[in-house]
């Protein structure tokens, strides 16, 4: 053990400063200022070096989380970036947007004992942004030549990506498909840039396309070509859609016009920071500059498009939530930085139906919650507490959270199996799904979830692929 570890009774927590809330709620830009070395350094001095370390054990991926905070803390960020490296394609990206509070941090020793969690995702992201500047990611280099073996991904998002990389680290020729027109999926036009800037993922995604991965944007299974029709192409492929079905609410004047989904609100404004063309952007429909903004959700997709709308300049933003803060899904730091930011949480709120001036909403009809029994996971169920209210709106974002799209009917695959939830039933060992040699992973698999178990389930599959085409390499030799 590091001789300059467990300080934790001597230097208090410090997180990264934020940038003033007047400062940064009309630019997309990250809202934490970097750690510099020293600051990292006694932060990572603060880990108990514990026996049994929570933090990994509650971490997805299981980072070597004690032994990169030894290394950071004496200086040694470069072994401490092989480190992460180690079990990680996105570390950077993890130490950005992973809910710390509820995973490695939430778990973490010192965190328990009164002293403050260790800030593990700080420290991640500083020493890998510090490695992407000094030269330390290592283009990939595969491991032999496997290339007379060819394996299509179909989704650029987190799962695909994880799994692209490794695959192609194992000598195989790699081919992922995308229906946008980037990579990235949710990572480039789900989650705003003052979360995650956007030149994060692209160097990313260029170091993918420099190891020699090749990527077909603009590419619809079902439109450009069938499940089957790829599966001919391929020794073998990968379905990684992730879930991007937006869960509709049912209620009197839902039609409305100013009533819209999360994803599509999102998107487009991701595609504005990108300098696109977006019609529905430039005519007000998906811009909520100068507007009374309601958005109806507890979730990080939630709260993604309420600080939103305060950087597009809106007169108002609340949030209307069927719960109470303790029992909410998302990110209590990002309720946090909502609130300095100036957006009103409505609790113990859900909507009962809208009003609209003409053809475009004026209002929302709520109805007030009380809290019953826990659920199934543990957070209270909502029930109808009291008295009605009306919320003025002209803009209504609906973050319900997502669903499988139809994948059988949308591949022209009718022997795809689903579960009743409809997402992909695949064999819980080899990760296969009902057609020989199709494999899934992410969301579309497990439902909508956090991007550090779409990468691990990325991690996961790629060594099932890969035993998979071993096993058929040894069937044809003994064919031969």
């Amino acid at each position: 053990m590091g001789s300059g570890m467990l300080k934790f009774t001597k230097v208090g927590q410090d997180y990264p400063a934020k940038r003033p809330a007047p400062e940064r709620d009309d630019d997309f830009l990250e809202i934490a200022r970097p750690f510099i070395v020293e600051k990292a350094e006694e932060q990572s001095s603060r880990c108990s070096q514990c026996g049994v370390p929570f933090c990994q054990v509650h971490c997805p991926l299981h980072n070597n989380i004690p032994d990169w905070l030894m290394l950071t803390s004496e200086g040694r960020l470069e072994e401490a970036h092989a480190a992460m490296a180690a079990t990680s394609t996105m570390p950077e990206i993890c130490g950005r947007i992973c809910p710390q509070d509820r995973l490695c941090e939430g778990n973490c020793v010192i965190q328990q004992s009164g002293h403050g969690a260790v800030t593990i995702g700080s420290v991640e992201k500083f020493v890998t942004d510090l490695a992407w500047e000094e030269g330390w990611v290592e283009p990939i280099r595969p491991a032999r030549d496997r290339s007379h073996r060819s394996i299509g991904i179909i989704g650029a998002g987190p799962a695909g990506l994880t799994a692209a990389e490794l695959l192609r680290r194992r000598g195989y020729a790699v081919t992922v498909y995308d229906r946008h027109d980037r990579g990235g999926g949710l990572l480039t036009y789900g989650i705003p840039g003052f979360k995650l800037e956007k030149y994060v993922v692209g160097r990313r995604l260029k170091r993918l396309e420099d190891g020699g991965i090749r990527f077909r944007y603009d590419f619809e299974v079902g439109r450009d070509a069938s499940l089957a029709e790829l599966r001919s192409r391929h020794d073998a492929l990968l379905i990684a859609t992730g879930v991007y079905q937006a869960r509709e609410l049912s209620a009197p004047g839902v039609g409305s016009g100013g009533i819209v989904r999360a994803l599509d609100y999102l998107i487009a404004s991701n595609r504005k920071g990108f300098g696109d063309k977006v019609p529905d952007f430039e005519s007000g429909q998906l811009n909520a500059d100068g507007k009374r903004v309601v958005v109806i959700g507890g979730g990080d997709t939630a709260m993604d498009c309420v600080r939103t709308a305060v950087r597009q300049g809106a007169t108002s933003v609340k949030c209307l939530y069927r719960r109470d803060r303790d029992n909410m899904p998302g990110s209590a730091r990002e309720v946090q930085n909502a609130e300095e930011e100036g957006v009103e949480f409505v609790w113990l709120a859900a909507p009962a139906g809208f009003e609209a001036d003409g053809d475009a909403v004026s209002a929302v009809r709520g109805a007030r919650m009380k809290l019953g029994t826990p659920g199934p996971d543990g957070r209270r169920q909502p029930e109808p507490g009291g008295e009605a209210f009306r919320e003025p709106a002209d803009l209504v974002v609906t973050a319900l959270g997502f669903s499988p799209e139809d994948l059988p009917t949308l591949f022209g695959a009718s022997d795809l199996g689903v579960t009743r939830w409809g997402t992909l039933r695949t064999d819980h060992k080899t990760m296969m799904t009902s057609v020989p040699g199709v494999f899934a992973a992410g969301d579309i698999v497990r439902g909508a979830s956090l991007v550090v178990w779409a990468i691990r389930d990325g991690r996961d599959v790629a060594g099932r692929m890969h035993d998979y085409l071993l096993a058929e390499d040894e069937a044809e030799k003994e064919a031969a």
